[in-house]
């Protein structure tokens, strides 16, 4: 049972149903759907082989209290939507594919507890300077431990 929340003086009451974490995948999903259904607009640009640049052309983010929601286009042309919780630490992806009615789809990706992930000081770190390293040089006195 959730603790009874009282609105700020300053607070609309109403306010509490928008920044629920459910109305955050919601639109969320309603914006990678929204996305998965635009059609690819012509001209659009290219480099010499044919192939469009790795960079996003469209994607947002939003985020309250407690979750995080980004969507964005993915490689193959469909649309991706991570949700975050940051109060449980857990990663939640949708995928988004357009087409016609038959084919159009939204789909769980997968979930993750990513609490130990922020526990860890470093995993497939291609860094100049390991943590571990970094510190070693910060409790020797080192005053500008980056540049050696």
């Amino acid at each position: 049972m959730s603790p009874l929340v009282f609105p700020r003086p300053n607070q609309n009451p109403m306010r509490k149903r928008i920044d629920s974490p459910g109305w955050i995948l919601v639109a969320g999903l309603g914006l990678a759907a929204f996305g998965a259904f635009l059609e690819p607009v012509s001209g659009s640009p290219q480099d010499e082989g044919g192939n469009f640049p790795a960079t996003s052309s469209f994607a947002s983010s939003d985020s309250n209290h407690r979750m995080i929601a980004v969507a964005g286009p993915d490689m193959t042309g469909g649309n991706v939507l991570y949700v975050i919780d940051t109060i449980e630490k857990r990663l939640s992806v949708y995928a988004a594919t357009g087409g016609s009615k038959s084919m159009a789809s939204v789909t769980w990706v997968g979930a993750r507890n990513i609490g130990l992930d922020f526990a860890v000081d470093g995993w497939n770190d291609k860094s100049q300077h390991s943590f571990k390293d970094l510190q070693d040089r910060l409790d020797a006195g080192d005053p500008d431990p980056g540049n050696k």
